[in-house]
């Protein structure tokens, strides 16, 4: 029997954490939802999550600063961190990417590509 992958969703946004987490759910995943960039970090080592969703632009704190933590984190820098944004400004991709994401999707999302990004960032390496 398959395992059900974590994925950690950081947004502040209470329509949109709402979404991804339906969304996730909906494909099967097992989705933990975070409403503070503040609260992120701490969740992440407790839940150990397959992937993290999260905004860019957070209360509190810079997405980037939190994808640069979760990557300075020994027991975190392994997930890989899907960033979504809806500021897709020029070079906005590029500095996401240097911070550490691995995956880049601007807002408004599509089910179709929100869930391709997911499913490329949570695939079975046969390692498990």
């Amino acid at each position: 029997m398959p395992v059900t992958k974590k994925v950690l969703v950081v947004e502040d946004n209470e329509l949109n954490l709402k979404l991804f987490c339906d969304l996730l759910r909906a494909h099967g995943y097992e989705a933990e939802p975070v409403r503070d960039g503040w609260d992120a970090v701490a969740r992440a080592r407790e839940t150990r999550p397959d992937l993290i969703v999260m905004d860019i632009q957070l209360p509190h704190v810079t997405g980037l600063e939190l994808i640069e933590t979760f990557k300075g984190d020994a027991g975190l820098r392994e997930v890989p961190i899907m960033a979504v944004t809806a500021y897709a400004a020029k070079g906005d991709e590029e500095r996401i990417r240097e911070a550490g994401a691995e995956a880049y999707v601007s807002k408004p999302v599509t089910v179709l590509r929100f869930m391709e990004a997911v499913r490329e960032l949570t695939k079975e390496d046969g390692t498990k």
